[in-house]
């Protein structure tokens, strides 16, 4: 196991496993992030909910098929019960999908979006340390800070918006499943959509 990456505070701090190294059922890796407003936000603040992880590019296709209103729904379902949602943007500079903090801002009002929080990570550090591959990869961590779920919205791999009402949302059945105080039955899923828009 790597150590620790500690950065500058603006930046991103991830401790825990090495790239690509995210295993369900164990401990998820903590780390920090700047929001849209410029405040820091780390995951070990939230010990003790549910957090769903959202990787967004507002660019992406798959983002916007999502984002036409099951996104929401989903993030509005989630926070009813009380769970943390953080969208987390990893595109970074002069690629599809970055943003500013003004332009996240804008973009999370524009959409009615519903997260507790929108992260930026322009460096990539948290998405690689979390092997996110597309736009959008959900992860669902439980309150002991374990990665209960990792992958798809849903099990309609397309970006057609018509393809939403008869698809499986797998981080709704996650959730419901854990509130339940059940197991995940589908812990992980192939993610899809537009690859992460890394800067390296």
């Amino acid at each position: 196991m790597r150590p620790p990456i500690v950065l500058a505070a603006a930046a991103a701090l991830f401790a825990g496993p090495a790239v690509g190294q995210q295993a369900t059922n164990a401990a998820a890796g903590n780390f920090r992030l700047t929001d849209a407003t410029g405040k820091a936000v780390q995951l070990a603040d939230y010990k003790g909910k549910t957090v769903v992880l959202e990787w967004n590019n507002p660019d992406c296709p798959f983002v916007k098929k999502h984002y036409a209103g099951n996104m929401q729904r989903t993030q509005a379902a989630a926070r009813k019960d009380g769970v943390t949602w953080l969208t987390i943007n990893s595109s970074g500079p002069g690629k599809q999908g970055h943003v500013t903090g003004a332009q996240a801002r804008a973009y999370v009002a524009g959409a009615k979006a519903q997260p507790t929080a929108y992260l930026l990570d322009p460096e990539g550090r948290v998405g690689k340390g979390y092997a996110a591959k597309t736009t959008p990869h959900l992860y669902v961590i439980d309150g002991k800070g374990t990665l209960r779920y990792q992958g798809g919205i849903d099990d309609k791999p397309t970006a057609d918006v018509a393809d939403i009402a008869g698809a499986r949302n797998h981080v709704l059945a996650a959730l419901g499943e854990l509130k339940a105080g059940k197991a995940v039955s589908v812990a992980e899923t192939r993610p899809y959509g537009c690859s992460v828009k890394y800067a390296l």
